[in-house]
């Protein structure tokens, strides 16, 4: 290797060291300052590395890009076919992490400051109706102690709402059922107490008193859900759950890991619950992230109308 060849290598080596220094030191400012969960801290680690990437090709590094070196990358990633929602999200974190940078006086200017977000219609989350939600808890095999955790899980997540992370990390100690409700501690740290109703409750106290056991055996956990080996379920376990039972029960609607979560809120707002309460129950920090259900509410008044009224 020759003399500048080697030298260029040593530089690289060192940007890549001090970029990745920088990131982990943003990662643990907002961590301590926002408590964000693991998902969203690896979603900003990802869509940074993936910046320093694109501009060291270009021979520019993390603190010297400018305005132009960003919509240039942004630029980049539509021409590679990104949706204006992926592109929005990574300008978000981009903007968050040069901000911090100017916060910490290593940068004078944010280069993301004069750059407007695209605009990005909020899709409507894919919900069910209350019949299918019955045809899906009806799916699992209750006599399999596997298909009673399943089912169990299904009435919980239904009857609560839970964000899929918080279900599979659920521990007993988090459960009153004298008082029947679930003490959530949720993103950004903060705590909410969930009514479970009779119905979940019922399904609980079943649960750990017979297909629990029979799962562990000798073994012991916290999680109330355990898998097969005494462990806590994965995200991605779940995932496969919920689509085996939803193909069992004929439902042929795209879903996704939380639209139990959406048919919990939707659900409810169609039977006439206030907005603000739906907003606790969730788990939501912002109004505005709950008014979206409003819209899926909104379309299934039209949809009744339509059916129903003499000139819909």
């Amino acid at each position: 290797m020759s003399q500048n060849a080697l030298k260029n290598a040593q530089e690289s080596e060192a940007d890549l060291a001090a970029a990745k220094a920088l990131i982990d030191r943003f990662l643990d400012a907002i961590w301590m300052e926002r408590g964000l969960s693991e998902n969203t801290l690896g979603a900003y680690r990802a869509d940074l590395q993936a910046l320093y990437k694109r501009l060291a090709s270009r021979e520019v590094s993390l603190v010297s890009a400018s305005r132009a070196d960003l919509l240039d990358y942004i630029a980049w990633r539509v021409e590679q076919g990104a949706k204006p929602r992926s592109t929005a999200r990574q300008l978000s974190s981009f903007r968050r992490f040069f901000r911090y940078l100017v916060r910490e006086g290593v940068l004078r200017e944010d280069p993301t400051a004069q750059i407007s977000m695209p605009k990005v219609g909020r899709a409507l989350p894919q919900s069910l109706t209350e019949a299918e939600v019955v045809a899906l808890l009806g799916a699992p095999d209750i006599s399999d102690p596997l298909g009673h955790r399943d089912r169990t899980m299904l009435e919980v997540l239904y009857a609560t709402g839970l964000r899929v992370s918080e279900l599979i990390t659920l521990r007993i100690s988090q459960i009153n059922l004298n008082q029947g409700v679930l003490r959530i501690v949720g993103k950004g740290d903060r705590e909410r107490l969930i009514p479970l109703g009779d119905e979940a409750q019922t399904w609980i106290r079943d649960f750990i008193k017979g297909a629990r056991m029979e799962i562990l055996l000798d073994r012991q956990t916290e999680f109330l859900f355990p898998t097969r080996r005494g462990e806590r379920m994965t995200r991605q376990a779940f995932w496969h759950i919920i689509k085996r039972y939803a193909a069992k029960a004929e439902i042929n609607k795209k879903l996704s890991p939380h639209t139990l979560r959406h048919a919990f809120a939707t659900h409810l707002l169609n039977n006439g619950a206030d907005l603000r309460v739906v907003q606790l129950l969730l788990g939501h920090s912002d109004l505005s992230t709950t008014q979206i259900y409003t819209h899926v509410a909104r379309e299934r008044m039209k949809e009744l109308h339509g059916r129903h009224h003499p000139r819909g």
